[in-house]
């Protein structure tokens, strides 16, 4: 019984810890998908200036070329010469439309992500100031249980080194399976202090002997001692 006593004690700590450490795991992977998106944001802004910044090369090299081409059309010699000029000052006009289409549509997409790089910072202070707040209860939780949590542990650790290595096993699968963690009750009002079904009298004997290990026969629980009623 006096390890089933500290492992319900350490139970009850943890309880009063509840899933705060794993909120808090939570927050700081869901913070980590936002920093990580921001980042993507940014490149994906860096690449779109880039490619901004090349067709705007690009409009400058077809408007030298077409300045080039117009110069030559005024020396051709024939028709044939003037209607191959004309093609290659189309061509680059073509280019320049294509250009300043592209940079148009970069422009537009910067604005888009932008607007999510925004709303994802947003976001991501808020999951900080959650974090923050999570951290901050937790750090009091733990800080006003640490000591009785060290001390039950070293406790239970020397608690555990009384009990047969085949019994602990047991004890252990049977706290692993049953919800409230009791895997020692005892027998109270005639019945099992882990799942409340009937002892008979004969096992209840059996029990108060403590010529050997009992358990429930409904639950497994091991049945420590039989509290007597008081009349």
């Amino acid at each position: 019984m006096r390890l089933q006593s500290i492992d319900s004690q350490l139970d009850e700590i943890r309880r009063v810890r509840g899933d705060l450490p794993e909120e808090v795991r939570d927050l700081e992977d869901e913070i980590e998908g936002y920093e990580v998106r921001v980042r993507k944001f940014d490149d994906e802004v860096a690449g779109l200036n880039e490619s901004i910044a090349q067709r705007k090369q690009a409009i400058k090299d077809a408007e030298g070329l077409i300045r080039k081409y117009e110069e030559q059309q005024q020396n051709v010699r024939n028709n044939r010469e003037y209607d191959a000029i004309t093609k290659e000052i189309e061509l680059q006009k073509l280019e320049i439309q294509i250009s300043e289409k592209k940079i148009k549509e970069a422009h537009y997409q910067i604005e888009q992500k932008i607007n999510e790089i925004e709303g994802t910072k947003n976001r991501l202070e808020e999951r900080r100031k959650d974090l923050d707040n999570k951290k901050k209860e937790l750090e009091q939780i733990v800080s006003e249980s640490e000591g009785e949590e060290k001390g039950l542990e070293q406790e239970r650790e020397s608690a555990a080194q009384d009990i047969e290595e085949r019994l602990l096993s047991a004890y252990t699968r049977i706290r692993r399976n049953v919800r409230n963690g009791l895997a020692v009750v005892t027998v109270k009002r005639d019945a099992c202090g882990g799942c409340f079904n009937t002892v008979p009298p004969q096992r209840q004997a059996d029990i108060a002997a403590q010529k050997k290990v009992i358990v429930c026969e409904h639950c497994g629980r091991i049945l420590a001692g039989v509290e007597q009623r008081v009349y």
